[in-house]
């Protein structure tokens, strides 16, 4: 029993027209080397550097617990001044993370250190990126994202391991309904297959990211991150051309969620209950299957 998975593509430098039809077109994750190189970000992206200029803004920070069944999705562990968190992370192994940080509303010169890289494709949302960091040991969850974006993912100040599944395998992931996420309770990167059988013979892509090394997330994409060495990453976020994939992002976003949060509000442990069984019944179902075909 086991994953089935492959090495992550990884090339220096790549043509607009090689990346369009090796992996936009076809929707498969890469590693690009150098984009990150030609960034002023690259030589000035230290933990040092961030301290200095984000400085005491507090900051929402997220641990490895699983969720509550009353809190809205994304609710954050505890706080911290953004300068404490960074003395911790480069001091110790910690399970703290900040999730989607926003460097516009906290540090605004940020946003000058980086390119997004229109060379290679275009629709990116300049105005929107998010940045993560995290402890060593720190790992975030399988999930995909809400809104369905391709995503340019730049690594900094450390190493990270990441393991990616196709969107057509959110089934036997065990996919939580009304959800982007899986099933809390099994670790994908070394999973229990006679708890979780539909997990073997799941085929996905690992990599590891080391600083300015970029990861080309396509939209839909599952993906679990977990921090090496205290570090951080920032993602570039951009719209698929496929009028379905956005209509898919606008029903997650302003449907999906909105029934998710009432639910969980109004049933709290039940609902996740439900959640949970519902989620083992698909799964099952789609390993007796076969799925995906």
């Amino acid at each position: 029993m086991a994953l089935h998975l492959k090495p992550i593509d990884i090339v220096e430098d790549i043509s607009k027209e090689d990346f369009y039809n090796n992996y936009l077109k076809p929707r498969k994750p890469l590693v690009i080397k150098n984009i990150a190189k030609k960034w002023p970000a690259y030589q000035k992206w230290t933990m040092d550097y961030m301290k200095k200029t984000v400085g005491d803004v507090e900051v929402p920070l997220y641990d490895s617990s699983k969720a509550d069944p009353a809190a809205p999705i994304n609710s954050s562990a505890t706080k911290m001044k953004f300068a404490d968190y960074i003395d911790l992370i480069q001091k110790e192994p910690t399970d703290l993370r900040i999730f989607l940080f926003d460097p516009i509303k906290s540090a605004p010169k940020l946003l000058e250190d980086y390119i997004s890289p229109t060379e290679l494709m275009g629709g990116f949302l300049d105005k929107y990126p998010a940045m993560f960091f995290g402890g060593e040991g720190s790992e975030t969850f399988l999930h995909f994202d809400i809104d369905m974006p391709h995503i340019f993912h730049t690594h900094f100040n450390g190493r990270k391991h990441v393991l990616l599944f196709d969107y057509k395998w959110k089934d036997r992931l065990y996919k939580m309904p009304y959800a982007t996420y899986a099933f809390e309770d099994y670790d994908i990167a070394n999973p229990d297959f006679e708890k979780f059988p539909a997990l073997d013979g799941i085929e996905g892509i690992e990599c590891f990211l080391e600083h300015g090394d970029t990861l080309f997330m396509p939209t839909g994409w599952w993906h679990y991150m977990k921090y090496l060495d205290g570090s951080f990453s920032i993602s570039q976020r951009a719209w698929d051309k496929s009028w379905a994939v956005k209509a898919h992002s606008l029903y997650n976003l302003i449907i999906q969620r909105n029934i998710d949060n009432i639910l969980k509000k109004k049933y709290k442990t039940r609902y996740m209950d439900w959640k949970e069984k519902k989620a083992v019944e698909t799964a099952n179902k789609a390993l007796k299957k076969g799925l995906p075909k």
